[in-house]
């Protein structure tokens, strides 16, 4: 692959002002989520949550002494049912206090706006902000591979800022496909603009040619595969973490505890989607890559042969990309075979991604390596 010439200049300056603008765009999306959060545990989840709270008290406070365990299930939102344990006569049977239609099923939570009319648009606000930072986000790369003509992908600040960018775009392609997934519009927008605040202070590196090694058309092939990887790897992270947190929140409403984790509003988990949901949603995004991620690190060991002469050294980003699959590799097994679902199998898919950050993270900063050419230490 022939060599580029130089380095615009002018493009380059052009690249970094549109990133800075679409991190201050992304900032104020954020903001107008945390807003569509806030205003949603005022309307009417917040309401019912609070009425189910008195109604398992007051349940409480009429049991006497000597009395034992009995079951209080209370509807939620959607017909579904919340069940909480309490106590009754010591010869009395299980009670149970319904305002609703029972159901067993777990029921999806109204989202994060709840019902509330600012919270609705606080969140639509938000999503037009999202849309805009992405414009601006996609200029911003795309002027930095023009300003010296190669794929805008060669070292750790160009990944950080395509990796954000596909977080985005993906969270973006579900919303335009109708999934109901706003409530992923807070995480995505802190974990980018983290991602991109890290990438312009610590990560970055004028715009330049590249190594030699690195002038290949498996720049593309590879690096793009592992880009789209990351992404996908954290909205599964972040559906593994908020399951684990929904998951708590039942427990906690099963042992008759009116809030939630850390004494956090329950309004917040109830506008959550049900635990199996996010747990299943987790699954099948880890199951739909890894064969993605199992390409990338072939593409590796293609593109390693092409430039060193070997297809595979053992050199520290070959290892823990292999480690990463393994571990990603063995989730998905115990979730096939073995029939580990919840929280099993969440500690498991969190120490799998963990695996994927210190790879991208650790091993380019702080250890040497054929991969050492991040740009930064």
């Amino acid at each position: 692959m022939p060599l580029a010439a130089g380095v615009d200049l002018q493009l380059a300056d052009l690249s970094n002002k549109l990133i800075y603008a679409a991190m201050a765009v992304y900032l104020l999306a954020m903001f107008a989520h945390i807003f569509e959060w806030t205003f949603g545990s005022k309307g009417a989840v917040a309401v019912r949550s609070t009425e189910q709270a008195t109604l398992a008290e007051t349940v409480a406070a009429t049991a006497p002494q000597g009395a034992k365990k009995v079951t209080v299930t209370v509807a939620s939102a959607g017909g579904g049912t919340t069940t909480l344990t309490r106590t009754a006569l010591a010869d009395a049977g299980a009670t149970v206090v319904t305002s609703g239609r029972g159901d067993e099923d777990q029921v999806d939570g109204l989202g994060a706006a709840g019902t509330s009319e600012k919270g609705d648009l606080a969140g639509r606000i938000a999503i037009s902000l999202t849309v805009l930072g992405a414009l601006l986000h996609i200029g911003g790369v795309l002027t930095r591979g023009l300003s010296v003509e190669r794929w805008p992908w060669g070292n750790m600040y160009e990944f950080s800022c395509a990796f954000a960018l596909t977080t985005v775009l993906a969270y973006l392609g579900l919303l335009v496909s109708g999934k109901k997934v706003r409530w992923l519009g807070l995480p995505v927008t802190v974990a980018v603009v983290l991602t991109l605040g890290l990438a312009v202070s610590v990560l970055y590196t004028e715009s330049e040619q590249l190594v030699p090694a690195l002038h290949s058309y498996w720049l593309a092939i590879h690096v793009s595969a592992a880009i789209m990887c990351g992404g996908a790897f954290y909205a599964a992270f972040a559906a593994t973490a908020l399951y684990l947190g929904k998951d708590w929140y039942d427990r906690r409403m099963a042992e008759g505890l009116t809030t939630g984790p850390f004494g956090t509003s329950a309004s917040i988990w109830q506008r959550l989607p049900a635990a199996s949901t996010l747990d299943k949603l987790s699954y099948r995004i880890n199951a739909l890559v890894f064969p993605l991620w199992t390409f990338t690190i072939i593409a590796g060991a293609i593109w390693a042969e092409a430039a060193w002469g070997k297809y595979w050294e053992w050199d520290p980003k070959e290892t823990w990309s292999f480690i990463t699959w393994v571990v990603y590799a063995c989730y998905l097994h115990a979730r096939a075979t073995a029939g580990w679902k919840g929280r099993k199998a969440a500690y498991l898919a969190l120490l799998a991604f963990a695996c994927f950050l210190f790879n991208y993270y650790g091993v380019n900063i702080f250890v040497t390596g054929k991969h050492s050419y991040a740009g930064v230490g």
